[in-house]
């Protein structure tokens, strides 16, 4: 099975996730952004059960021992700026991996109606190394679509690991279907998108309860 529902896993995921849903909750952004790192971290622990492992010699202060670490270091990206905080999650726990970043957004027209806009990317070479892309709403799936299309002109990695914290079904469905090799790590799935590609329950704008709400341009 290609994609993992951490909730159905993991009764802390649970939690997590109806707090980031409550609007009574939602208001303190700490406790939001956390709850954000917290699924990044829990995905994180489940992608390294995934990682190739090298046997090494370390020195303790009595002995030497031959011990077991990861064989390549991951590369983990995100889609700027919602992602922030899943990513920081995936980071504390893969603390010696390069890190990539995107700038993609739903560029919105007067009915509201959006089309996707990418306009930065860097990101180190991939080639041979598994790549981590955190994106915590997976809706439509058309902005994580070209994320990855960009970023694997950076090289072919071992493994494609998404992580999102709540995704549609259709938007899962959509990944699938254009990258296969994937594993798709989500928190929660939700089953419908509204008209406008919003996921329905979902919980709003992600970027908007982590750092304050902007200026639609």
């Amino acid at each position: 099975m290609n994609t993992v529902v951490l909730s159905e896993q993991f009764s802390l995921v649970n939690s997590w996730i109806n707090e980031l849903r409550n609007i009574d909750i939602q208001h303190d952004r700490m406790r939001f952004r956390r709850n954000m790192e917290r699924i990044g971290e829990i995905a994180a622990f489940e992608i390294s059960k995934n990682l190739e492992q090298k046997e090494i010699e370390i020195q303790t202060p009595l002995d030497t021992i031959r011990v077991k670490e990861i064989a390549v270091q991951p590369v983990i990206t995100t889609i700027l700026r919602a992602g922030v905080p899943l990513f920081e999650g995936l980071l504390n726990y893969f603390d010696k991996a390069d890190c990539g970043f995107v700038a993609a957004y739903r560029k919105h027209d007067a009915n509201d109606y959006f089309s996707i806009k990418q306009d930065y990317l860097t990101c180190p070479n991939i080639e041979g190394r598994p790549l981590i892309v955190g994106d915590p709403m997976l809706a439509t799936g058309a902005s994580l679509i070209e994320a990855i299309k960009d970023l694997l002109t950076n090289g072919k990695p071992s493994q494609l690991h998404i992580v999102a914290a709540i995704a549609s079904k259709q938007g899962v469905e959509t990944i699938e279907k254009a990258y296969p090799e994937a594993k798709i790590w989500v928190g929660a799935i939700d089953e419908q998108l509204t008209s406008k590609g919003y996921i329905t329950p979902g919980l709003g704008d992600a970027g908007d309860l982590s750092y304050g709400e902007k200026l639609q341009r």
